[in-house]
């Protein structure tokens, strides 16, 4: 049978099965458990994954291990990043496509007890966040930005954080305030020690896990927040943690910006190992300024967004051409 002639709960299932086993490495029998199925549905689901080619497995020379290859390695070059994960189909559902490349890499930032990995909000590490990911128990983590009343999950932070640090058995950390809260609130935020305690630990991070904002004019979301009825903001190109920039890189200033809860891009910028977590061709500027403006030193993308980021900055790749 060919992968149309499953149900999309069952080609779900496949993977989930294929992921635990393969990636977390648990048996059988706690897979049944954790999927609540038989054993025997276990083995016939992994039999299915592989028939169909959810899992193919294959054999890679050292030197690319881990980075997605000679794609890889090329397009962390044209951007000018330290590294580049590759996830090898359309990230269709971000999550899932996206989750063992964004394993890989913070695994290879070497996190350990007591460090710090900040994250951001937005729907890329939202889905992340309820996805497997390497367990580093006593791991800090920390959001970027604040986010509660938000109507949509994936703006409200605290519950990223706390969904991220359920998967890597950290210990999470919260902002209690919106992202641009009231001027009167921000000045008691800047006197409680709360507040103060989880913000210094932007200065201090180990890692970071972030998402990469679409041109805002034209997102179907976005944090309620953001006054995009802002004629300057509606011409940026892009955001990492609520900071909106140009396309030559530059921030943009808004009504409200000055009391934004958000980590500063110069803090941003000092993180050893900040993973830029984002696929869509129509992401493709917003990387390629990001990553120029320091945003970001390591990515974790899809084939297409890979492929689309090479067209643009690599002249020398078949109907390439240098950005503009």
């Amino acid at each position: 049978m060919a992968p149309r002639d499953f149900t999309r709960r069952d080609l779900r299932l496949m993977h989930r099965a294929a992921r635990l086993y393969y990636v977390d490495e648990l048996n059988q029998a706690a897979i049944a458990e954790r999927l609540t199925v038989s054993r025997p549905t276990v083995s016939r689901l992994l039999a299915e994954a592989r028939r169909v080619g959810i899992v193919r497995i294959s054999v890679h020379d050292p030197d690319s291990l881990g980075t997605g290859g000679d794609e890889a390695l090329r397009l962390a070059e044209a951007l000018g990043v330290e590294k580049v994960w590759v996830a090898p189909f359309a990230a269709t559902d971000l999550g899932p496509a996206l989750a063992e490349p964004v394993g890989e890499a913070l695994r290879d930032a070497g996190l350990h007890s007591g460090d710090v990995l900040l994250v951001s909000s937005g729907r890329t590490v939202w889905e992340l966040g309820h996805e497997a990911l390497p367990a580093v128990p006593g791991l800090h983590i920390v959001p970027t930005v604040g986010g509660v009343s938000e109507p949509e999950a994936w703006h409200q932070t605290n519950e990223i954080t706390r969904a991220v640090a359920e998967r890597m058995q950290g210990r999470p950390n919260f902002l209690f305030t919106q992202a641009m809260p009231s001027p009167a609130m921000r000045r008691t935020l800047a006197e409680d020690p709360e507040f103060q305690r989880v913000t210094g630990f932007w200065t201090n991070a180990d890692a970071a896990l972030v998402g990469i904002g679409a041109p805002p004019a034209g997102r179907e979301s976005i944090s309620t927040s953001v006054p995009l009825d802002d004629e300057g903001l509606r011409a940026a190109v892009g955001d990492v943690c609520l900071n909106f920039y140009r396309a030559d890189g530059g921030p943009i200033d808004f009504p409200g910006s000055d009391r934004m809860v958000r980590i500063a891009p110069e803090q941003l910028r000092k993180v050893p190992r900040t993973i830029a977590a984002a696929a869509g061709t129509e992401k493709v500027p917003s990387i390629v300024v990001a990553a120029r403006a320091g945003l970001f030193n390591r990515l974790v993308t899809d084939a297409p967004t890979a492929a689309a980021l090479l067209d643009r900055l690599d002249p020398g790749a078949p109907g390439g051409h240098a950005p503009s």
